[in-house]
């Protein structure tokens, strides 16, 4: 095994302190930089073996050509889209996530939006703080006896799966790999899916597949009006035409955690001026918005330090 006082891990964010802790325990030279311009660490990069980054700045082929020794990027968060996976592994630099790490919080915050849009809590709530007290129209609805549609059947849809097994619902998933469907879930092709669920939620990474791939045509291919729930990334769905869809009544509500217009950071919302569909997003009743926040619990805070240091730890005893 390498001698791991000579790896030098430079931290991007800020994490919990057992990451931190930990890797030093096991002998790594830990260095922080929160404040840098990217420029400013590539600058550096060359004298570092190891990243610990969030989601602070795309790690491009520019970065990864100054970072000659570099040996791992470690990225605290399920997904990698934020890095130039191809080229970091051409280059011979292990990526680690650690999806295993929110996946549970994700799937209590996916079935928390599902319940709270079929019984119009969000309203509800607003309406009675308002001094109204309205309980026709806000008559809900109960999940038994609907089918749940799952795109993308890894950690994440896999969780989700699990959290409705108290529920009396049919479970669809569909993926891309293959064999994939289990217990909780049965794996059916995309028509299928499109054909009987009466809720849809993403689980899925962004990709080039699944860049905009919710569109007005995705959405027309449904037999029924459903409601949707995306807790995976906003660049999948165009939202204007989920806006159009939310308006015909083809889609019955919504819960996003995550939204087409973040930056890749997923710290600030806007990339420009404010879009209209925001707008109509902002004002509808059969709305609920939350700010990527599925995977952002206190308790997956921790769980993605451990996963992440577990990983570096097994990389460099194989090694």
């Amino acid at each position: 095994m390498q001698n791991l006082s000579a790896v030098k891990i430079l931290h991007l964010d800020t994490n919990h302190t057992l990451l931190w802790e930990q890797l030093e325990q096991a002998g790594f030279t830990n260095e922080a930089d929160f404040i840098s311009t990217k420029q400013e660490v590539e600058n550096k990069i060359e004298n570092y073996h190891g990243i610990v980054i969030r989601s602070r700045f795309k790690i491009d082929a520019n970065f990864i050509d100054k970072a000659k020794n570099l040996q791992f990027i470690a990225r605290v968060g399920a997904g990698l889209e934020s890095i130039d996976c191809d080229y970091a592994l051409s280059k011979n630099i292990n990526l680690i996530a650690a999806p295993e790490g929110n996946r549970n919080a994700v799937g209590e915050h996916a079935l928390g939006m599902i319940l709270s849009l079929f019984n119009k809590l969000n309203n509800a709530d607003k309406e009675v703080k308002s001094g109204h007290w309205n309980r026709e129209s806000n008559r809900g609805s109960e999940l038994d006896g609907k089918t749940v549609g799952i795109i993308g059947y890894g950690n994440m849809g896999k969780s989700f799966a699990k959290k409705l097994r108290g529920f009396e619902v049919e479970v669809l998933c569909y993926d891309i790999l293959p064999n994939v469907g289990d217990e909780n879930a049965k794996q059916v092709s995309l028509h299928e899916l499109q054909q009987k669920a009466d809720v849809l939620s993403l689980h899925i990474p962004w990709t080039p597949e699944t860049d905009k791939m919710v569109n007005a045509e995705f959405i027309n291919q449904f037999e029924k009006p459903f409601w949707f729930i995306n807790t995976a990334r906003g660049k999948s769905v165009v939202t204007a035409d989920l806006v159009a869809a939310l308006q015909s009544g083809k889609v019955l509500g919504a819960g996003l955690d995550v939204l087409e217009y973040e930056k890749l950071s997923f710290e600030t919302l806007f990339e420009g001026e404010k879009p209209k569909a925001f707008e109509y997003l902002l004002q509808a009743n059969n709305v609920l918005l939350t700010p990527h926040i599925a995977g952002w619990t206190f308790e997956s805070k921790e769980k993605l330090a451990q996963v992440i240091v577990d990983k570096i730890l097994k990389m460099y005893r194989t090694t």
